[in-house]
């Protein structure tokens, strides 16, 4: 019988089983799904050997009584005391058992809690653990009966089967804490799982063909974006990637990398993937950095020509940066390409359509550093580092198909590229681009009048949004996640005060494409910016004068290709990234950062942080419009100036104040100059590259 279902199943979902070799019971052993699906048992019963025990609640079992004849099962009440040791006894016999952890379906794919039965069971049997991930039952009109939302009634599946393992004893003294210490680590196992299952099925390393494969999944007529020109579908949105691409190659000939300077829009991201498609390598402009960092961006990029917009730069006032890149790079404008698109073209886009033509090879895509520390560098990410912390990102955090993202953070961004525009995009979730994080004003209304609940920002830029929106505005949100910056309390408050929100802390860098650590509704703690998500490796080195944390190095599967230098073309990463960071990880393995190695001074053999010294300000002049910058010194080795934009500042208000808190006065400021405003990148975050330099002006002018 189970080879006549195996060969049904094999035959309606095309089965894909891998790791089956990993299927080899040696005592108490216990299978430990996640469950996306009622299709699940069904699977498991063809595919798992013929002495697996499946638990069963006792009302479904009567229900199905004639079906369970032919199946090794023990049925009990529910997830009490009593049932929890009679299951314990049954693997403590040398059974091998199923048990769904999460104890319901969830019918996305993604994990929910995990009960702290599941940690009772595992903890008193010492059983070893065999993760099994389905990929693809979610996808079944079996599962999504009641979704208005294209579905196939025989999706494509796959189960993966994981390295087995056993978890070691609990850290925990009491044994509710046990329990729930065992369970947690159940849960980022079955995350690291489902990390590696998705990795697994990804065939193509281009994202043109998983916006192909979004197309099939999600259905050609569902919204894939919107801005403020109107929406596109899927099918949209690929038929104009086919026709943008027709007309972009003869233009671009044998030019490899192209340069792109365009706004947040649909029209953006179609011309992403019109490069994608042609294998091309898009390296995005941070317009807002200056025309001196453009002019170097591109030139050491390779760019020689750039696509943009009449529109935008008479909008964002570009007209001068228009005029030196144009001097140099041929500057060829999407308003001009449309105008040229005939019935030819579009019918050459439909029939690509039709046929699903795919792109030609992989591909890969140039960011480039802020520039807060020294001259920018292009950071080179293939679509495999993108599609990776896609998938990373996706095993720790619950995205649906019924999900609407808000996204005004700019593509140049990688927060804003990644987690902002790919993965919405990729993932069925459907997104509103906005031009510009710094309406403070129009963002929450646009929030409350599409019912957004997903939203994302700088800690900067949800200040701004908070102080101004409506306490309804962002009624409907789910999730805000943070990330480029520090997370003040302030802030933190503010947005569960105002709006009953808790925002989800991440960290990463460009270099990670670039989520390496988030808070989850699952993984939370205040104060850090969360665990670190599945694939990533990391280790901590001592840092002379520094006693609490290290500087963190990570490696990954979405760690950098490696960097494009000024002066020196591709210079490959290591396997080793490292983060320039100074953090401390606790027992349950939550990151806190405490500063970016660069951001200390040593004075008098002393390691001070900048950072630390911002956040004295801040609490002692009541504003975060403070910037601390260090220049050399001949009697202490350095020296800490402090930019402040709070009128009534003095040294003595802060030397009072760290007295008061018995702080070093190594950290005390050798100096407190009042600005009126202080210098900014398109991030939101200080520039502290600007701010040095001018402080080195007038220093040297003093001397």
């Amino acid at each position: 019988m189970r080879a006549l279902l195996r060969g049904l199943l094999k035959l309606l979902f095309r089965t894909r089983l891998i790791g089956s070799e990993e299927l080899k019971f040696n005592g108490p052993s216990i299978i430990l799904p996640n469950h996306v699906s009622f299709l699940d048992a069904i699977f498991l019963y063809a595919y798992l050997p013929a002495d697996t025990y499946f638990i069963i609640n006792t009302a479904i079992a009567a229900r199905m009584s004639y079906i369970l004849r032919w199946v090794n099962h023990f049925t009990v009440d529910s997830l009490n005391p009593y049932s929890l040791k009679k299951i314990a006894g049954v693997i403590k016999e040398g059974r091998t058992v199923v048990f769904f952890p999460e104890g319901r379906i969830t019918r996305t794919g993604n994990l929910m809690k995990i009960y702290n039965g599941a940690g009772f069971i595992v903890m008193k049997t010492g059983a070893v653990l065999y993760p099994v991930i389905f990929c693809g039952p979610e996808l079944s009109r079996f599962s999504r009966i009641k979704d208005k939302v294209k579905s196939q009634w025989f999706p494509q599946v796959s189960i993966f089967i994981d390295e087995p393992v056993q978890l070691g004893a609990p850290r925990a003294a009491s044994f509710r804490l046990q329990r729930k210490e065992i369970s947690d680590r159940i849960l980022a196992l079955l995350q690291q799982s489902i990390f590696r299952a998705r990795q697994r099925q990804e065939s193509s390393a281009n994202l043109f063909d998983k916006l192909l494969e979004a197309n099939r999944i999600h259905g050609s007529s569902k919204i894939m974006a919107e801005d403020m020109t109107g929406t596109a579908s899927y099918r949209q949105a690929i038929v104009a990637s086919y026709i943008l691409g027709r007309k972009l190659q003869p233009l671009l000939a044998s030019e490899e990398t192209v340069g792109i300077m365009l706004p947040n829009s649909i029209a953006h991201v179609l011309t992403l993937f019109a490069l994608f498609y042609l294998s091309r390598t898009p390296a995005i402009l941070n317009f807002n950095a200056g025309t001196e960092n453009n002019l170097d961006c591109s030139e050491f990029a390779g760019v020689k020509t750039i696509l943009t917009s009449r529109a935008f730069i008479e909008k964002g006032k570009f007209e001068k940066l228009e005029a030196s890149l144009a001097k140099k790079f041929r500057l060829v404008y999407l308003e001009d390409i449309k105008l040229q698109i005939g019935l030819a073209d579009k019918l050459t886009g439909l029939y690509k359509y039709l046929l699903g033509e795919r792109a030609e090879r992989d591909g890969s895509l140039i960011l480039f550093t802020s520039g807060t520390e020294s001259k920018p560098k292009g950071v080179v990410l293939s679509h495999k580092h993108i599609l990776a912390n896609i998938n990373q990102s996706c095993s720790v955090i619950d995205y649906t198909h019924r999900d609407k993202m808000l996204n005004a953070l700019p593509m140049f961004h990688s927060f804003g590229l990644t987690a902002g525009t790919l993965l919405p995009v990729l993932k069925g979730v459907e997104v509103f681009l906005y031009p510009s994080p710094l309406h403070y004003r129009t963002l929450p209304e646009i929030s409350y009048d599409r019912n957004i609940t997903i939203f994302l920002g700088t800690p900067t830029f949800l200040y701004g949004y908070a102080k101004y929106a409506h306490p309804y505005d962002f009624y409907n949100l789910r999730y805000v996640l943070a990330g480029g910056e520090k997370l003040k309390d302030e802030v933190r408050q503010l947005w569960q005060d105002k709006f009953g929100i808790r925002i989800l802390e991440g960290y990463g860098t460009t270099e990670t494409a670039p989520v390496l650590s988030l808070n989850t509704p699952l993984f939370h703690k205040t104060g850090t910016v969360g665990r670190f998500l599945p694939g990533i490796e990391y280790r901590i080195e001592a840092v002379p004068g520094i006693e609490d944390g290290g500087n963190l190095w990570v490696k990954g599967p979405n760690v950098m290709a490696g960097y494009m230098l000024y002066g020196k073309g591709f210079v490959p990463a290591a396997e080793w990234y490292d983060c320039g960071d100074v953090v401390s990880i606790d027992s349950e393995g939550y990151l806190s950062i405490k500063s970016r190695l660069r951001r200390f001074a040593k004075i008098s053999g002393e390691m001070i942080s900048l950072d630390a010294v911002e956040e004295a300000a801040e609490k002692c002049f009541g504003t975060n419009r403070n910037a601390a910058v260090n220049l050399p010194d001949v009697k202490k080795g350095e020296k800490i100036l402090l930019y402040t934009m709070y009128k009534n500042a003095s040294r003595q208000m802060l030397i009072d104040f760290m007295s008061q808190g018995r702080q070093s006065m190594l950290s005390m400021p050798a100096e407190i100059i009042i600005v009126d405003k202080l210098p900014f990148l398109g991030s939101g975050k200080i520039d502290y590259v600007t701010l040095k330099g001018l402080a080195q002006k007038e220093t040297e002018k003093r001397d």
